[in-house]
């Protein structure tokens, strides 16, 4: 009885100290996984960070083009100078919702455009384009090419009927979220012109589908070409519920993100997946 006591003793002490390097085994290749993913995250932040300027305050200064690419030349009037000078949030900056909720950013966007958006659940996807669109226009003294249409019969509000000869910022905003009301992507996408061809595609066009209860739309805030002429470009969004305007990642090509490549066929966005022939301009 003695002896087998001894032995029982002796097969559990021997256990336990095979289950303690198998533990130690176990502890060593965890602690050598996240190396592995650490060295692996730094590697694709150098490509990233290539094209990105974190100090940068505006999609011009943030933004480098990549290799061999140079940005299309803008007039200090266009629409596209403007959206290229977009101020944004601090590098890492969180998208906020109109409530004040954070958007956790799932590599869906780079950057943060610093723009109000009031505390309504009003500026969605296609209100985001507008406002920007609309913006531009105020800034430049266009007032009376400052209209939107409605949905319910597809005809456009003018800001200057609006305002009632008060044309201030303040009454300018809620001209905006009377738009925002009455107007979507439907609307919006009627409105616009269509763009025959992706590789005609300008700082300022957008892509856009009118769905079914639902559609899409984002901008594109940058263009820019190589000697070829092949073009890239980029992008930006808000989105359901109404939240802050943001630069989107390139899912599909992270050494080309943010930017993506002009070619026929589907284009895939962190959120929504687009058709090159969705692309549309608004009228000069």
């Amino acid at each position: 009885m003695r002896n087998q006591t001894i032995f029982s003793i002796k097969n559990i002490a021997f256990l336990f100290f095979i289950s303690l390097i198998y533990l130690a085994c176990a502890k060593e290749q965890k602690q050598e996984t996240p190396k592995t993913n650490e060295l692996a995250l730094q590697e694709e932040t150098i490509v990233t960070e290539s094209l990105i300027n974190p100090e940068g305050k505006t999609i011009l200064a943030r933004f480098n083009t990549p290799k061999n690419y140079t940005r299309i030349p803008l007039e200090a009037t266009h629409f596209g100078t403007y959206l290229r000078n977009l101020p944004l949030k601090a590098f890492n900056s969180t998208v906020k919702y109109f409530d004040g909720r954070e958007k956790y950013n799932n590599n869906v966007y780079i950057s943060v455009v610093d723009m109000e958006i009031g505390t309504r659940d009003l500026q969605q996807c296609a209100d985001a384009v507008m406002r920007l669109r609309g913006e531009y226009l105020f800034a430049q003294k266009r007032l009376n090419d400052i209209h939107f249409n409605f949905l319910s019969d597809g005809k456009p509000r003018y800001f200057k009927k609006y305002a009632n000869g008060d044309h201030s910022y303040k009454k300018f905003r809620k001209y905006m979220n009377y738009i925002f009301a009455y107007a979507n992507t439907a609307s919006l996408r009627k409105e616009l012109s269509k763009v025959t061809d992706i590789k005609d595609i300008q700082v300022g066009d957008v892509f856009i589908q009118q769905g079914n209860p639902f559609g899409h739309a984002v901008i594109v805030v940058d263009v820019a070409k190589n000697e070829l002429g092949e073009k890239i470009f980029m992008l930006a969004q808000s989105y359901m519920p109404a939240q802050e305007t943001q630069i989107l990642v390139n899912k599909q090509n992270s050494k080309l993100s943010p930017w993506y490549k002009a070619k026929k066929g589907t284009l895939h966005t962190p959120e929504w997946t687009f058709e090159s022939t969705d692309l549309r301009r608004f009228k000069e």
